[in-house]
């Protein structure tokens, strides 16, 4: 097992170890965290081999790059003591190749005077091949992490400096090219890119297997799936959403847009209380952002009152097949669809199979809404995306082979047959929380009018 330093982008930092963790588990490679924390964008990790490695970070979108790690220290003339100690045995490699050495300081800032000094303290590296700013064989960074706000306060010397090799790239740079800005088609509520291709990862998206999104939408988690080779299916209530305005303007031409028509199952029109998908263990992976009620309230396919609604039920019955139809609809429980979520996932996803789906919450810690559990499936990670009064976190769960399930939780486990409640309020206690601002409910003055 070697060491190396992992160069992360400081951004989404919860959800970084995260997606690295999944990346070994698709690649099949058996991973150790040595050192790791979202304040710092580097970490040291073990691995087998720089094929490893290089494997590891092929598909990243939160790493940088990762380097042959020679060594961490508080100081430079620490810094040269470990790698003068534990890396002569490396050397002879680099003895006739070209090379540079370039300085990343994170948080702070070199003059060039300063920077050509400090690499030149390294001069007993025996390296005597010629040195390259463009294309060399190898190149060689001295990393630096700085206190917040260095600069403007002057700071002398960094927290920490390190030295490594290059081995390889991640991927980050997918992020320009599935840009919203560029996508032929999305609506208000279409996943940030950069978002799905990590949810993706996370969900261990590969070639071979089968992902669904019950609430696709524009299709942004079902592309980013399937850009990683899984082959992408999904439905939502609304089919508006999914022809839009046909060609360019549609879920399908979003995959036309990319190259992926290969890798497009089918999309359909349904909910997850009415699915025509089979109670089957078949699908690999499960990523969707599910609806929040916020700008409406949440909605299944039904009627609120089916005695007193008959001749709508009726008239569906004879007009469903109409292109142009559009099916009645009653107000949903938040809580009730995270169960429907999980009990979906439970039913449909293979041994080991993913869920990773998006859920808000509120910050203020009496007002958090809890995280939905279900006996079959337990917690892989949870990663979170503050906003101002409120988060949304994604939940990755895993499903447990029946062999290891709690039987008698299991059994325990029941559904409300009825969730009190009519409105869109009643049902949904984060929309309740959103529109009073994140105050306490006694603590809300506001009057309804009359």
């Amino acid at each position: 097992m070697m060491e190396y330093l992992i160069r992360f982008s400081q951004s989404h930092e919860s959800f970084r170890l995260a997606e690295i963790q999944a990346l070994a588990v698709v690649e099949g490679i058996d991973l150790e965290v040595i050192s790791y924390s979202d304040e710092s964008p580097f970490c040291i990790v073990r691995l087998p081999s720089e094929d490893a490695a290089k494997a590891l970070l092929r598909r990243s979108i939160l790493a940088q790059t990762i380097h042959e790690h020679w060594g961490t220290a508080d100081t430079y003339d620490e810094l040269h003591a470990i790698i003068k100690r534990n890396t002569p045995h490396l050397w002879p490699q680099y003895k006739d190749v070209s090379f540079k050495i370039n300085i990343d300081a994170y948080q702070g800032s070199r003059s060039e005077t300063r920077k050509i000094a400090l690499i030149n303290s390294f001069a007993y590296l025996p390296f005597n091949g010629l040195i390259l700013l463009k294309n060399p064989d190898q190149k060689f960074t001295i990393f630096e992490q700085w206190e917040f706000d260095a600069v403007p306060r002057n700071l002398p010397n960094p927290l920490k400096v390190h030295f490594g090799r290059l081995v390889g790239h991640s991927v980050r740079e997918l992020i320009k090219t599935y840009d919203l800005k560029k996508r032929g088609y999305i609506s208000t509520t279409s996943m940030d890119a950069e978002l799905a291709l990590i949810t993706a990862n996370i969900a261990l998206a590969a070639p071979g297997k089968i992902f669904y999104d019950p609430f696709v939408g524009t299709g942004g988690f079902p592309i980013a799936c399937a850009h990683f080779g899984a082959l992408g299916w999904g439905s939502d209530i609304d089919g508006r959403s999914i022809r839009g305005e046909g060609g360019k303007k549609s879920v399908k031409g979003n995959f036309k847009q990319y190259g992926l028509e290969n890798l497009l199952g089918d999309f359909f029109v349904s909910d997850l209380t009415n699915s025509p998908v089979r109670k089957a263990r078949i699908l690999d992976g499960i990523v969707c952002d599910p609806p929040y009620g916020v700008r409406e309230g949440l909605k299944v396919l039904g009627c609120r009152d089916p005695e007193k609604d008959a001749w709508l039920i009726e008239r569906g019955k004879q007009t469903y097949r109409n292109p142009y139809f559009v099916a009645p609809k009653k107000p949903y429980s938040f809580t009730a669809m995270l169960d429907d979520i999980l009990n979906f996932a439970s039913d449909t996803l293979v041994d080991n199979g993913r869920i990773s789906f998006w859920m808000p919450t509120a910050n203020d810690e009496e007002q958090e809404i809890p995280m939905p559990s279900h006996p079959c499936l337990s917690i892989v990670v949870v990663c979170t995306q503050v906003f101002n009064k409120w988060s949304r976190r994604l939940i990755t769960y895993r499903r447990i082979p029946d062999s290891e399930v709690d039987q008698s939780a299991l059994a325990q486990r029941k559904q409300e047959d009825q969730v009190k409640g009519r409105t869109a309020d009643d049902l949904n206690s984060f929309r309740r929380a959103y529109f009073r601002g994140f105050k306490p409910e006694e603590a809300s003055t506001d009057v309804a009018p009359e």
